[in-house]
């Protein structure tokens, strides 16, 4: 069979060498009780490593082009489920068995809004492993005041911790993608303090909207809270009134969400 051509508007960039999938599994901690979501399988490589490690694995595929290859490469796997359509659509939240891993080489142009929707959208998974592009890799995890620190930085840090980290040369992908990559690790925090999770997603959110701007006045053109609220919310979590976004770590946004609940 030929193989199918990547599409760049899928932003796919298909794994093709095998050496990669040892880490993979290290940073996964794979067990043979697991039930695992992958997003984006493309040639079925990642897939068919799983399916051999682990009880399940939920493989959800937009290109539907590549249902012949799939189900060709796992056709001797009967713990792989194929789900053909928009990830970001998907109910995930009503996949059985649940998963409890999301393993995945995932599409870059999604990358992004699936981590951030998988923290709440998903609560029975406690850990990722994904290899996405470097530049969001170091994102997720960037400190208060680096360039990569914004809203994704805050809602991933307050959700889980990083578990492992390792770069990703681009000769593992067919075509050779532009840019570097990188497998992330993360689980999920025992006990994530983060209050009224929507109120503190959407204030994280409206606060970086106008990274130029200062914190209380990004509030305000986001329809959040007056420049006013924002400022008096500040200052009684002990910041300055006049500060901006990127100077306040994640447990500080829980505290102004709570602070600006209470105005």
């Amino acid at each position: 069979m030929r193989l199918p051509t990547a599409k760049k508007k899928l932003g796919q960039h298909f794994l093709v060498d095998e050496n990669i999938l040892g880490v993979i599994g290290r940073l996964a901690e794979l067990a043979p009780e697991d039930v695992v979501l992958e997003v984006g399988p493309g040639l079925g490589v990642l897939s068919a490593y799983l399916a051999d490690r682990v009880a399940h694995v939920h493989a959800v595929e937009l290109d539907h082009s590549l249902e012949g290859p799939l189900q060709e490469r796992l056709a001797d796997r009967q713990n792989v489920q194929l789900h053909f359509g928009d990830a970001l659509q998907l109910d995930l939240g009503g996949l059985e068995p649940a998963p409890a891993k999301l393993v995945a080489n995932l599409p870059y142009n999604i990358a992004t809004p699936l981590v951030v929707e998988s923290l709440d959208g998903l609560p029975g998974v406690g850990l990722w492993c994904v290899m996405v592009q470097r530049e969001v890799a170091d994102r997720f995890f960037a400190e208060p005041s680096q360039k990569a620190y914004g809203a994704v930085s805050v809602l991933v840090q307050l959700a889980s911790e990083r578990t492992g980290f390792h770069p990703v040369s681009r000769t593992v992908f067919r075509p050779r993608p532009n840019v570097d990559s990188a497998l992330v690790a993360f689980r999920r925090r025992a006990e994530a303090d983060t209050g009224d999770l929507a109120r503190v997603k959407r204030t994280v959110t409206a606060a970086f909207a106008h990274r130029r701007k200062r914190l209380g006045n990004s509030l305000e053109l986001s329809g959040v809270a007056s420049r006013p609220e924002a400022e008096a919310a500040l200052a009684e979590i002990g910041r300055d009134p006049k500060a901006r976004a990127e100077e306040l770590t994640p447990p500080e946004f829980v505290a102004l969400a709570n602070a600006l609940g209470r105005e």
